[in-house]
């Protein structure tokens, strides 16, 4: 009897391991070979799943934005104010803190290998863009795509800090401080 495959699971389990082999190596350092042997699938296999590394890595950044947002309303679950949601915020930063330094890491790596202006062209990189500031406008409830572009690059950048070594920087007190003022924002806000 024929083996029955699940192929989304086996692609987004593939995917799975695709991100810590990244974070490792580098986007510009791993060729499609190593990445199908670090796998221990043929290439013949990759490529049926991806027919490209940079589709493979598009791939994966969906499948991250989706996790990322899934995890992160789970952690803010049951928080009513925006100064809660943000405590919840950074407390789920703080707890994943390698997990987003890497996907910094790999994001940063992507773009220096293949220039900014392939993220600022590309429609994956433009879906992901809006699925986080949707996820933020509906995580605060809020309207504003500005203010949600704003909370997300304050977040990036928390992040930054942190791969460059800020071991002084607390994501959660942090957060919890763009918590207090965001609601003060909010509240005189015409």
């Amino acid at each position: 009897m024929p083996k029955i495959v699940d192929h989304d699971q086996y692609r987004k389990e593939l995917l799975g391991k695709c991100f810590d082999l990244f974070a490792k190596k580098g986007y510009g350092a791993l060729t499609m070979r190593q990445i199908a042997e670090s796998l221990n699938v043929s290439t013949g296999t990759l490529y049926h799943y991806f027919p490209s590394k940079q589709v493979l890595f598009e791939q994966l950044i969906e499948e991250i934005s989706h996790k990322d947002i899934s995890s992160a309303l789970a952690e803010m679950q049951g928080t009513q104010t925006v100064s809660e949601t943000m405590a919840a915020m950074g407390k789920y930063l703080l707890k994943n803190e390698d997990y987003f330094i890497n996907q910094t890491y790999i994001l940063v790596d992507f773009s220096q290998y293949q220039g900014k202006e392939t993220i600022a062209s590309s429609p994956v990189f433009q879906r992901v863009k809006q699925r986080y500031q949707r996820a933020v406008c509906d995580f605060l409830g809020i309207q504003d795509p500005v203010l949600a572009s704003f909370i997300l690059s304050f977040i990036d950048g928390l992040i930054l800090a942190k791969l460059w070594g800020g071991e002084t920087i607390d994501l959660a007190e942090q957060c919890a401080l763009l918590g207090t003022m965001l609601t003060k924002y909010l509240e005189e806000k015409p």
